[in-house]
C-alpha cells in the first residue's frame, strides 16, 4: 500500500525564497529588541520599543532628551536587568536574559556611558584589566598586563604608555581608553552614549574614525548622539525614540536623510528655524570688565588670561567663541566670586561703578550670576529635589524668622516647573533622575529666581537635543528682552550666531576680536580664534 500522507520529494530540495530571505535577514541581523516596556515609578520609561541591528553597522538612537535612549541601552547591557522589564532580547537569533552587566559583557555587549566609569589614579593598563585582570600562578603578570594593553592602545591610535594614570589623560584620551577596555572584552556589539558631548573638534573626529575602523574589524556599534552632524557622517541607520516610543528607523544610505528630516521624526513637527527669532532692545552699559588678567592657581607664572576687555548692556545677548583651551570658562569663573585662578588683577564696572567680585555671594550680590558648563558637577545637587535645587541660590527670599519658608519654596519652584516646562512629576522629584535637558532647565530656574542682571551661561546646551535647546534659546531671549544682560560661552560656533547680537572671540587667554553679528561668519570668527597670543587685536573688528 502507498504512503500518501506527504508527498515525496525527487531531485535536489530547492528552498522556498521567502524562507531563504527570512533565513538571510536573521543571519544578518546580530540584536533584536522586541517590544521592551519600562516603568519606573510614575513615569513608563519605554513602551513597547522594538530596535534590530545589523551585524557591522553603526546604528544610531536619536530623540530628544528623556525619550528614553539611555534607558533602552540600560536595559540591553544588563544595567536593569532581566525581570525588571517586559518584553524580549534577542543576540544572535537567541534570546538572552542579561541580569547584570557581567552576564551582557560576557556575550560581547560593552557600553561605555556618557560619565567616563574609569579610576583615575590607576594606570591606563590597569583601568583595560580592571575586573580582568592577566594572572599567573595566582598572581597579576605585569608584563602581560602592559604588553596586552599596549596592543590593545595601538588598535585604537593612543600612543601613551601603558603605565601612565589616567589622571592625566584628557578626556578624548580617556575616551579612547574606554574603547581599548572594551575591545579587551571580545566585544561584538560597542555601545557609546553620548561619546562626543564632552570632545573638542580634533578629538570628536578622531572617535568617529576609530568607530569606522572598528566597524571595519566585524564591530557592530550603537552610538547615541544628539550632534545630528556626526550620526549623518558616520550611521548606517537611525532609530528615533519620541517619549517612550519607536517612531521610525530611517536607512542613511537608502534616501538622502537630512538633519531636517531626523529632527522632525525627533519632536514630532518641523523646526522652520534652529533659532527662534528675536529683536534685540539694547539699553545701557550693565556690566564692563577692564584689563582682566588671570595666573594658574597653581603655577603663579604661568598667565591664563591676559588684559581682556569686554561688556554686555542692558538685552544684550553677547557670546564668547574660543577653542579649547582658550580660557572661555576660567574667564567666566575668575569674574564670578574668583572661583578660578591666582594674582587676578583688573576691574569689574557695574553701571559705570567699580565693584568688587572676589567672592562667590559678593557677585551674587552684585547681580552676577554663572551657570556652570558642567551641570551634573558643580551646578546641581543631583540628590536633592527639584525645589532645593531651585532655591539654592537665594534662600534669603525665602527666610521668615531665621527659617525657610518650605510652603513658599515649594510654591516659587512649582512655578518654574510649569513655566520653564521641567518634565518631572513634581518638584519632589531628585535632580539626578532628570534628563540632561531637564536638568539644565532647573539650573536656569536657580539663577532666575536669583533675579540677576547679567548672567553667564557656559555651554547652556551641552549634551542636549535640538528641541530642548530651542526651549534654552527661547529662555535666552526672555532674560534679554527683561533688560538682563546674558553673556554665552558656546563650542558650536552655529549656536553662538544663531542667538547673539555680538561675540568676543578668544585664542590663548586674549581677547583677540569684538565683532558685531552682522559682521560674524564662520570663518571670520575662526580665524580670531587661532590668532598666535603674539599678536592680538586690541581694537573692535
Amino acid at each position: 500500500m502507498r504512503d500518501t500522507s506527504a508527498p515525496r520529494l525527487l531531485g535536489p530540495q530547492t528552498p522556498h525564497p521567502t524562507t531563504t530571505r527570512k533565513q538571510e535577514h536573521v543571519a544578518n541581523t546580530i540584536l533584536e529588541m522586541r517590544e521592551i516596556t519600562k516603568t519606573f515609578p510614575g513615569v513608563k520609561a519605554l513602551q513597547q520599543v522594538s530596535l534590530e541591528v545589523e551585524r557591522g553597522q553603526v546604528h544610531a538612537i536619536c530623540g530628544e532628551n528623556g525619550a528614553g535612549k539611555s534607558t533602552l541601552m540600560k536595559v540591553l547591557s544588563g544595567v536593569y536587568p532581566h525581570g525588571t522589564f517586559d518584553g524580549q532580547i534577542l543576540l544572535d537569533g537567541q534570546p538572552v536574559e542579561f541580569k547584570s552587566i557581567n552576564d551582557s559583557e560576557a556575550a560581547g555587549v560593552v557600553i561605555i556611558h556618557q560619565e567616563l566609569a574609569l579610576s583615575p589614579f590607576l594606570s591606563i593598563a590597569e583601568n583595560i584589566f580592571l575586573g580582568n585582570e592577566q594572572s599567573k600562578g595566582g598572581f597579576i603578570d605585569w608584563n602581560k598586563t602592559n604588553l596586552d594593553a599596549a596592543g590593545l592602545l595601538a588598535r585604537v591610535g593612543l600612543r601613551d604608555n601603558p603605565i601612565t594614570k589616567v589622571v592625566d589623560l584628557g578626556v578624548g584620551k580617556q575616551q579612547l581608553v574606554e574603547i581599548a577596555k572594551a575591545l579587551s572584552k571580545r566585544v561584538k556589539i560597542l555601545i557609546l552614549d553620548e561619546p562626543t558631548a564632552a570632545l573638542n573638534d580634533d578629538d570628536s573626529a578622531h572617535l568617529l574614525d576609530l568607530i569606522k575602523s572598528l566597524q571595519g574589524q566585524g564591530i557592530t556599534s550603537i552610538i547615541i548622539s544628539h550632534k545630528l552632524n556626526e550620526i549623518k557622517a558616520i550611521a548606517d541607520k537611525v532609530t528615533i525614540i519620541r517619549d517612550g516610543k519607536t517612531i521610525e528607523t530611517l536607512d542613511m544610505h537608502a534616501d538622502e536623510i537630512s538633519e531636517d528630516r531626523i529632527i522632525k521624526g525627533m519632536v514630532g513637527r518641523d523646526l522652520e528655524s534652529r533659532y527662534p527669532a528675536h529683536e534685540s532692545t539694547i539699553g545701557d552699559e550693565l556690566l564692563r570688565i577692564e584689563d582682566w588678567t588671570v595666573h594658574h592657581p597653581l603655577d603663579a607664572s604661568r598667565e591664563i588670561i591676559h588684559q581682556a576687555n569686554l561688556n554686555v548692556k542692558a538685552g544684550e545677548i553677547v557670546g564668547i567663541a574660543g577653542l579649547m583651551g582658550a580660557g572661555r570658562t576660567e574667564l567666566a569663573m575668575s569674574v564670578f566670586g574668583h572661583s578660578y585662578g591666582a594674582g587676578i588683577s583688573g576691574t569689574v564696572y557695574k553701571r559705570g561703578v567699580p565693584i568688587k567680585t572676589n567672592t562667590v555671594s559678593a557677585a551674587i550680590k552684585h547681580g552676577i550670576a554663572y551657570a556652570t558648563e558642567d551641570r551634573k558637577k558643580y551646578g546641581l545637587n543631583l540628590i536633592d529635589d527639584i525645589t532645593r535645587n531651585v532655591s539654592g541660590s537665594a534662600l534669603g527670599k525665602l527666610a521668615q524668622w531665621g527659617f525657610v519658608d518650605a510652603s513658599k519654596e515649594s510654591t516659587v519652584a512649582e512655578g518654574f516647573r510649569k513655566s520653564m516646562n521641567i518634565k518631572a512629576p513634581n518638584v519632589a522629584a531628585l535632580t539626578g533622575k532628570l534628563s540632561g535637558g531637564n536638568q539644565q532647565k532647573v539650573v536656569l530656574s536657580k539663577w532666575m529666581y536669583a533675579d540677576p542682571d547679567v548672567l553667564i551661561l557656559d555651554e547652556p546646551t551641552r549634551g542636549i537635543d535640538v528641541g530642548a535647546k530651542y526651549e534654552i534659546y527661547t529662555i535666552i531671549n526672555q532674560l534679554a528682552d527683561a533688560g538682563k544682560g546674558v553673556i554665552v560661552i558656546s563650542s558650536e560656533l552655529p549656536e553662538l550666531l544663531g542667538i547673539c547680537d555680538r561675540i568676543y572671540t578668544l585664542s590663548e587667554g586674549t581677547i583677540t576680536a569684538d565683532v558685531p553679528i552682522a559682521d560674524a561668519t564662520p570663518e571670520y570668527l575662526l580665524k580670531y580664534m587661532t590668532l598666535e597670543k603674539e599678536s592680538p587685536i586690541n581694537e573692535r573688528a
